[in-house]
């Protein structure tokens, strides 16, 4: 039955939902060890709305935060069931934190949706579902992305491929539509592939005075794909001081599993980080993805929306993560040092979700540009609006995807810029393959790509 979900306070519009008559189909709702509190710190204002980027391109009430929010909570208090279209409008969520910088009453949705699911995953697993959802979660997501020695070895054909032109060739003989669709989409999102980095060192010495000891995060896919980042990321690290350190046995940051339900899985991996890095040895933890160090900052609460209880644990975990910084927040506390090389680009700034919304750093990217000498960097309209990456959502939800990348690459077309700068190897990858559809020649690049280049005083590869 098709009915209208309101407060009493507020009408907020037209939600259409199929309404179960009955209580909720479990004794104890999904959601309900979900502080009740967060919930009623929503008080449906709507100032969220116009910064929701599905609600941007559905004007659905149920695909805005303040509608996601009433969702959840109706399940909770058992008014709702949680049936296939109350998840399908959760699931649309980009989990891009947008409504967080938007919203006036403090609102920690990313504290709402992410134990939310992981809620939803627990009770399909509990009564005997598949909770990997299918076999593309279950050998690519969960299987391949995490693991970077995975990802490199996965990558190899399409390397051989890439050398040879024949990928060129295979796209226009239209045989990549022979494969399954969401492979056809890893496909299309494959940019030109670097070559294949040399593994990090150890331990990078500071250059000039020591300034700093700080330990880098390398991630998994970021690792495989945007290894000459890694590189750049430390050598601008050293140009300013900082002895760099690299832990062996660190691992993906369990971003993956956790946006999608997978709890336990992200636990390991975080427990794996907190025990590999030499926490009380560094000044920081550096991460330069944007999506990973949202995920290594939360470790606290997602041992707590866990429900992790060995105090030791506990402790490491929100140790590790009162540790993590992104490079440009740390360079920016730290006092760059002014590179010194010209690069003679105009470029735009995209804000990646997870740098800007997650973890509030909007001016310290573009503060470290603007000391680039002959670099124009002219403004992006919509530069926070979500690019539709988010994560591996341009895999599992493509039609939404495709559309955010196309508002996204229509705003940098209208700035006339040559390069695009962004803090996010998912941004990237979205980016890439967006403009390249569009017959784009533009390159895409990190703040540390910049500055690395200006410090050496080399000129980019455009």
């Amino acid at each position: 039955m098709e009915e209208l979900i309101c407060e009493s306070s507020l009408v907020i519009g037209t939600w259409s939902l199929v309404l179960d008559q009955t209580m909720a189909e479990t004794a104890t709702p999904v959601g309900s060890d979900i502080e009740y509190g967060r919930f009623l710190d929503c008080v449906h204002c709507g100032l969220c709305t116009s910064a929701c980027p599905t609600y941007l391109e559905t004007g659905n009430e149920n695909d805005s935060p303040r509608g996601r929010i009433y969702l959840m909570r109706g399940v909770v208090d058992g008014r709702l069931e949680l049936n296939d279209t109350v998840k399908r409008h959760l699931d649309l969520c980009l989990d891009c934190r947008s409504c967080e910088t938007a919203c006036p009453s403090g609102v920690q949705y990313g504290r709402l949706i992410e134990p939310f699911r992981v809620g939803i995953q627990q009770r399909d697993a509990a009564a005997g579902h598949d909770v990997t959802r299918s076999w593309f979660h279950r050998f690519i997501l969960y299987g391949v992305f995490p693991y970077a020695s995975r990802m490199r070895w996965a990558l190899l054909p399409a390397r051989a491929m890439q050398k040879l032109g024949l990928q060129s060739l295979f796209e226009s003989l239209g045989l990549y539509k022979l494969l399954p669709g969401k492979l056809q989409r890893m496909q299309a999102l494959l940019p030109k592939l670097p070559p294949v980095a040399r593994p990090l060192p150890r331990t990078l010495p500071a250059i000039g005075e020591k300034r700093a000891r700080v330990a880098l995060f390398t991630g998994c896919v970021a690792d495989a794909m945007f290894g000459p980042t890694n590189w750049a990321t430390a050598r601008v690290l050293q140009a300013n001081g900082c002895e760099v350190v690299i832990p062996e046995n660190q691992a993906c940051c369990g971003a993956i599993h956790y946006h999608s339900g997978a709890g336990d899985p992200a636990l390991d991996f975080a427990k794996q980080n907190a025990s590999a890095f030499p926490i009380d040895d560094v000044d920081a933890v550096i991460i330069n993805v944007a999506g990973c160090g949202s995920m290594l900052k939360d470790y606290g609460h997602v041992a707590d929306e866990l429900n992790v209880t060995d105090p030791a644990e506990l402790e490491s975990l929100k140790k590790f993560a009162a540790k993590v910084k992104d490079v440009s927040e740390f360079l920016v506390e730290l006092g760059p040092k002014p590179p010194t090389g010209s690069i003679p680009l105009k470029a735009t700034y995209h804000d990646a979700c997870h740098l800007v919304h997650a973890q509030q750093v909007r001016s310290q990217p573009r503060q470290l540009l603007e000391l680039v000498p002959g670099l124009e960097l002219v403004p992006l309209k919509e530069s926070d609006i979500c690019c539709g990456a988010a994560g591996s959502y341009n895999l599992t939800e493509p039609e939404m995807a495709a559309r955010l990348g196309d508002r996204k690459i229509a705003n940098i077309e209208s700035t006339g810029a040559r390069t695009v700068i962004t803090g996010n190897a998912g941004c990237s990858l979205q980016l890439q393959a967006k403009l390249k559809e569009a017959g784009h020649d533009i390159w895409v690049a990190h703040p540390m790509d910049i500055l690395d280049l200006s410090y050496r005083n080399e000129q980019p590869p455009v």
